[in-house]
């Protein structure tokens, strides 16, 4: 089933179970999604401004494009799903499960997300300055490209996360654990020669 363009803002969804359905250029803006499920479904160009997704279930369904502002994800789960290129902003987020979910080209800058268990998601190219990732699992993550102009990674672990020199520069470290590669990486991208 298909859906374009359709107002779904201030709407009360909740606890409503959606498989493989698609929804293009919809408007939920404050619209009640707690507790929603959707299995296979795909969002392109939609908005979910103030709309309360908490307690929500997602699996295998991809948001392309989607505008997250001031959105309440609480709760919600997230599994083999892709959300590229959406942008979150002031959203509440914590907490959230994300597990196996590519986050290719999203914007989560000023996100805080301290203490969160995202191991080995996709963050290639993803806009992460000054995001609050501190004492976060983020062990075999892709950060490649990544902006992470001002984020905190103090005491993270990135054991085994691809992180570029740009990234390895401008992100705070202090107290993350890394592997020997990142460490070699780390030093080369401060200027360090190493023999």
């Amino acid at each position: 089933m298909e859906t374009t363009g359709e107002d779904f803002s201030e709407t009360d969804l909740h606890e409503q179970h959606w498989e493989q359905r698609t929804f293009t250029a919809c408007d939920f803006t404050g619209a009640d999604l707690r507790g929603v499920t959707t299995t296979g479904c795909v969002f392109v160009d939609c908005t979910f401004t103030r709309a309360d997704f908490g307690e929500s279930v997602h699996r295998t369904s991809a948001f392309r494009n989607c505008v997250f502002d001031r959105t309440t994800l609480t709760d919600s789960e997230f599994t083999g799903c892709s959300l590229i290129g959406s942008t979150f902003t002031d959203v509440r987020l914590r907490p959230i499960t994300l597990r196996d979910t590519d986050l290719t080209l999203v914007s989560l800058a000023r996100a805080a997300l301290p203490k969160s268990t995202l191991r080995g998601l996709r963050f290639r190219e993803a806009n992460l300055m000054e995001t609050d990732l501190r004492e976060s699992d983020l062990r075999d993550c892709d950060l490649s490209g990544a902006r992470l102009a001002g984020t905190k990674l103090d005491k993270a672990d990135l054991r085994g996360a691809r992180l570029d020199a740009n990234g390895l520069v401008a992100a705070s470290l202090r107290g993350a654990r890394v592997d020997l590669d990142t460490a070699i990486a780390f030093a080369a991208a401060h200027g360090l020669v190493i023999d």
